[in-house]
């Protein structure tokens, strides 16, 4: 039987397909469990109000007036509401705005933390402040992304632009882009570390920047607005962007492929591109389940896992021959739990573990004991991508819904997946199982 989290009760971490769970958020749950095997404890971290940075501006003040967990939720329904041209009125899209990210191969975790502001926690300075970031020039921040073997280097899309961030220490502060004007950011009190904002790409015209993703050498940043009819290809070094495909309009998220052989890129009329890299030709596809709400590449990037906002089913697309050959094909991979168990309504999020072994998914409505819960799923691939329910993970708080979430892509102990629930907490949970760390 799927583990099931009991109102009332919070979820801790998985061991061996159990997720084990405690009546309340703390951390002696985790050292009498996970702890043991990883060494480490990863204590929740609360985005209240009390550690809201100053406002800097009138804006700023009357959003945080409101809080940060209504705040929070407004990011999400703003860029809802927002997204559409007049014609998708009747739309109500779901979209994975990734507001977590996992820093590649450091135990570090940035997730967006208010409408204009990021936190960086540190895990391994387990006591320390969270360092938060902001700045007058960083507005609507809608989506973030570590950059891959770059050091500490965020990118943060915004109102206009993407705000490039780089760690600073004592002895080796760091370095600005020619000609880039740099602006000292928040630092965290105590740590010793202190962020700098160290670039702007400024979009054409002040649209608002709603999707990114890097190329995993981390030389190239892709980023698309809504409001746009392209997508644009930064080499970040340079500050220079190349626009790709005008005509496209409406892309709502991208993802490059982990070989960087491949690039993915969805609109909000349910059709979606493959691109190969090597030339920048695609194929176009249609959905006739509705626009794309999460996407997640597997290991090896030869297939991409979809999912819908109208099914209750994902999609699995498998490449038939190797790069730049863009022959693929597109099969289901069945959940039926989402529906029978929870009474929802379909699928919202997805995030898939690299070793694809994991696949947490979010899902629209559900019954009162299912509402706000993530689904937790075995995934195997032989070739095909199959998936078991192991069971459910339930943050804290009053009603909590899962904001966003994200795997850590390189934690070698197993699946590590964070998730930024509505109560004002971003909590991290290890998914530990016998092909890992267990005897």
């Amino acid at each position: 039987m799927p583990s099931f989290p009991h109102p009332g009760s919070v979820t801790i971490c998985e061991i061996n397909r159990d997720l084990i769970t405690a009546e309340s958020l703390s951390d002696d749950r985790a050292k009498d469990t996970y702890a043991k095997l990883l060494g480490m404890v990863f204590s929740p971290v609360p985005f209240q109000s009390n550690q809201v940075v100053p406002p800097s501006s009138e804006q700023d003040t009357e959003q945080q007036g409101k809080g940060l967990i209504s705040a929070f939720q407004g990011i999400l329904n703003d860029s809802l509401t927002r997204i559409f041209h007049p014609n998708d009125v009747n739309l109500l899209p779901e979209v994975d705005l990734h507001g977590v990210s996992w820093h590649q191969h450091k135990h570090i975790i940035a997730f967006i933390s208010g409408p204009s502001q990021v936190m960086v926690h540190d895990y391994e300075d387990s006591g320390k402040d969270p360092c938060i970031l902001t700045n007058e020039s960083q507005r609507d921040v809608k989506v973030l992304e570590w950059r891959p073997n770059s050091g500490r280097v965020l990118s943060v899309a915004c109102k206009g632009r993407i705000c490039i961030w780089a760690a600073s220490f004592p002895g080796n502060a760091a370095s600005v882009r020619p000609g880039a004007v740099s602006f000292l950011g928040t630092n965290s009190r105590g740590s010793g570390v202190r962020y700098i904002l160290v670039d702007f790409l400024r979009s054409p015209n002040d649209e608002q920047i709603s999707a990114l993703s890097w190329s995993p050498d981390g030389r190239y940043l892709a980023s698309a607005s809504y409001e746009s009819s392209s997508f644009t290809v930064w080499d970040v070094a340079q500050g220079v962007g190349t626009p790709i495909r005008r005509g496209l309009g409406g892309i709502s998220m991208m993802k490059w492929s982990p070989t960087g052989d491949y690039f993915f890129a969805a609109k909000f009329d349910g059709t979606f591109y493959l691109w190969e890299t090597n030339t920048w030709t695609s194929e176009p596809w249609s959905s006739t389940s509705g626009f794309v709400t999460g996407a997640a590449w597997d290991p090896d990037g030869r297939m991409i896992l979809i999912a819908f906002s109208g099914s209750s089913m994902l999609g699995s697309v498998h490449f038939a021959s190797k790069p730049p050959s863009l022959d693929a094909h597109l099969l289901p991979v069945d959940l039926p739990e989402i529906m029978s168990l929870t009474g929802s309504q379909g699928i919202e999020k997805i995030a898939w573990d690299a070793s694809g072994e994991r696949l947490a998914v979010s899902y629209k409505g559900g019954d009162e004991l299912y509402s706000g819960l993530i689904a937790i799923y075995d995934a195997r691939r032989a070739p095909l991508l199959s998936a078991s329910l192991i069971g459910f993970i339930r943050g804290p708080g009053e009603n909590p819904k899962p904001m966003a979430f994200s795997f850590h892509d390189k934690f070698k102990q197993g699946p590590l997946l964070s998730v930024c629930w509505s109560s004002g907490f971003c909590c991290t949970y290890p998914l530990i199982f016998r092909s890992h760390v267990l005897p």
